[in-house]
């Protein structure tokens, strides 16, 4: 499990998240409750003390105006220009109303209202203002902050350790292998101490799944060693007994025809016996791997399937233009080419089947009746037999062929033209040419 992607980022991304979402949500209040309090509050009262003034100076014309640590007034006769030496400079040529003073000129708060008995200036300091705000507003708000933060690193911490066995737990599985997987590594007696609820019930549960995988996977292994051994033997006993009956010339014809077709039936179960090996081993294929030549293979496989045309007015021949190797199985492509050009012997009743060998693919040709573009479709699914259904095969070959090409990538693609033939390729992706004198015809 990498860490980007791993439960202990992901808590760590949430609470840095939270913490930062709380933090300006915080931030926005006391921004917000300073504005309220400069913009509302302060102008509230500027207006309350114009009134007071006013109302005040009704009763006494000889009041005085205000003058305040943080608030001055200032008054002209009704007529007297804003212009007036009176006035400070940074309110002369303002016009009545609320005023905010630049920086530079004290930042001041002004309310300028026009009576008949005069202009009234009330000059507002919000320093004071400010530094009121920042004294019961900053300073507890970076208290908060940092209480929020405390405890918010502490739960990160507790949840930390919450998920720790989870994790512990994912790396194990992770380095399992399948073939073999430590599943002592998940007895209860070498669970840490912090291993308890959910997690010990999935490392219990994860503990009963790798044993009994691990008993699958010895079975499997097994089975593939003794069948391997206990199916081919019969098989070569009955192909050897078959060669020594066809050497023997006393044989009638029909006796001899019945010993040919139980010799290919034979060879056929070994090749399917043989395929179905290659597939029951998940990974491994139990065959030894090496730099082989592809051409001899496609020689092999054409030589030990010509009897299958024997008899029909039908030319079987390898062409090769080109000579390359493979490092590989040799015998998963010999399985894979012994099925296609099975099907190619068994579906052409007249003219040729042409095995050719390209830079990086083996081409296999035939004038057989050919297959529709729905037949296509279905080629390889199990059991399905195209064309005319009652012709020698299990309807599996091409099931067979699929499965080898995906597991070893060696893709094969299928063009056909009903009444024409099929078209066969078999394409390989890192092809080794060997230099030789190209053999066109065999």
């Amino acid at each position: 499990m990498t860490a980007a992607i791993g439960l202990r980022r992901k808590i760590w991304i949430a609470f840095v998240l939270q913490a930062a979402a709380i933090g300006f949500a915080t931030l926005l209040g006391v921004y917000g409750a300073s504005a309220v309090l400069k913009d509302v509050l302060i102008q509230r009262a500027l207006n309350n003390e114009a009134v007071h003034f006013w109302t005040q100076r009704e009763f006494n014309p000889a009041i005085g105006l205000p003058n305040t640590y943080n608030m001055r007034g200032f008054l002209l006769a009704p007529g007297e220009s804003n212009d007036s030496l009176q006035l400070p400079k940074p309110l002369r040529g303002l016009a009545p109303g609320y005023h905010v003073l630049p920086r530079m000129d004290g930042g001041a708060l002004v309310l300028i209202e026009l009576k008949p008995q005069g202009t009234l200036y009330l000059v507002f300091d919000q320093q004071q203002v400010e530094a009121l705000a920042f004294y019961f507003g900053a300073v507890p708000l970076v208290f908060v902050l940092l209480v929020i933060y405390a405890i918010a690193w502490f739960t990160y911490r507790v949840s930390r350790r919450a998920v720790s066995p989870v994790i512990w737990l994912a790396g194990i599985v992770q380095r399992w292998d399948p073939k073999k997987p430590e599943v002592e590594l998940l007895t209860p007696e070498a669970l840490p101490v912090d291993v308890e609820g959910e997690v010990l019930v999935l490392a219990n549960a994860l503990h009963g799944f790798g044993s009994r995988l691990a008993q699958f996977v010895e079975r499997e292994q097994n089975f593939t060693r003794d069948a391997s051994h206990e199916l081919r033997t019969p098989l070569t006993v009955v192909r050897m007994a078959c060669d020594l009956l066809l050497a023997d010339g006393d044989l009638a014809n029909h006796a001899t025809r019945s010993v040919k077709r139980i010799k290919s039936a034979a060879r056929d179960m070994e090749a399917l016996i043989e395929s179905f090996l290659i597939l029951a081993r998940e990974g491994d294929t139990g065959l030894p791997e090496e730099d082989f030549l592809v051409n001899e293979v496609v020689r092999d496989e054409v030589d030990k399937l010509r009897s299958l045309v024997d008899g029909r007015p039908v030319e079987m021949r390898v062409e090769e233009p080109h000579m390359f190797a493979l490092h590989g199985p040799s015998r998963a492509l010999a399985v894979i080419l012994s099925n296609l050009i099975r099907n190619a012997c068994l579906y052409t009743e007249v003219g040729e089947i042409v095995v050719r060998i390209e830079v990086d693919c083996v081409l296999i040709e035939d004038t057989g009746p050919g297959m529709t573009a729905e037949e296509l479709e279905r080629i390889f699914e199990p059991f399905f037999r195209g064309g005319d259904r009652r012709r020698d095969g299990h309807g599996i070959g091409l099931t067979i062929v699929r499965r080898l090409s995906e597991r070893f990538g060696w893709p094969v693609e299928f063009v056909s033209t009903p009444g024409v033939g099929t078209r066969v390729t078999v394409r390989f992706p890192q092809p080794h040419p060997v230099e030789h004198e190209p053999l066109l015809q065999h």
